[in-house]
């Protein structure tokens, strides 16, 4: 490992392979790299808490977790890993096969079904097959472009009934980043417009809170549920 992998910060690291990434027209190879780097001891994992996020175990802290549940852009696994210590049968995606391979070697045994997929391009049996979604700082993770269809796809793997619960940092009102702008992000926070626009596809929105968090970005934290098949108004 050189000197500059171990001084370099991991935000700005990031920011650094993303911008290789955004320059060859590949907007989200970057995180493959990240993870095959931190295999290799070369670079950090800039979101590795060691933990299950806090607003997350908060929010489940309130509810029966069960069913079929998904995670998406798991990252690390320890959101993944909370949700099935709870009885669920989880399912768990990343682009980067590297953070598969990461999270099945640090969990081993687990009851997590860990898999390669892109959530630009999701396996079509998973629409609308989740009793619980957990999004949490993924979509705000690609450029600007891409959060309609990354938010449309997260939408639809909700099945009827089941519930959506979203976490990003939140945009300040006069937040400019851009894919144009490698220098933006990530992250590419969202904004409230951004945070309301997952009601779609019969998903409505049951509370959006904006939370204090560590600067310079609060969190948005989102519930949405879509009603059961056949149900009334």
């Amino acid at each position: 490992m050189t000197t500059e992998h171990r001084t370099e910060d991991p935000d700005e690291a990031a920011r650094r392979l993303a911008a290789v990434s955004l320059a060859a027209d590949d907007p989200t190879g970057w995180f493959e790299r990240l993870y095959a780097a931190a295999a290799d001891g070369a670079a950090v994992v800039p979101w590795d808490r060691g933990a299950p996020h806090p607003l997350l175990v908060e929010w489940a802290a309130r509810r029966e977790i069960g069913g079929r549940v998904l995670v998406v852009g798991f990252g690390t696994g320890f959101d993944a890993e909370f949700l099935a210590a709870g009885g669920a049968a989880t399912t768990a995606f990343d682009i980067s096969p590297s953070a598969v391979a990461a999270a099945r070697q640090r969990f081993p045994g687990s009851s997590v079904d860990y898999r390669t997929a892109d959530l630009l391009a999701p396996p079509p049996q998973w629409r609308h097959a989740f009793d619980l979604v957990v999004e949490s700082m993924t979509v705000q993770s690609m450029p600007p472009a891409l959060h309609p269809p990354a938010t449309a796809s997260v939408a639809g793997f909700v099945a009827p009934g089941g519930t959506l619960l979203v976490i990003a940092a939140a945009a300040s009102e006069d937040d400019t980043g851009s894919i144009g702008d490698a220098g933006a992000g990530p992250p590419w926070p969202l904004s409230r417009a951004e945070v309301d626009a997952f009601a779609q596809d019969g998903l409505v929105a049951v509370s959006v809170e904006s939370l204090a968090s560590v600067p310079p970005w609060r969190r948005w934290r989102a519930e949405f549920r879509r009603e059961q098949a056949g149900a009334t108004p």
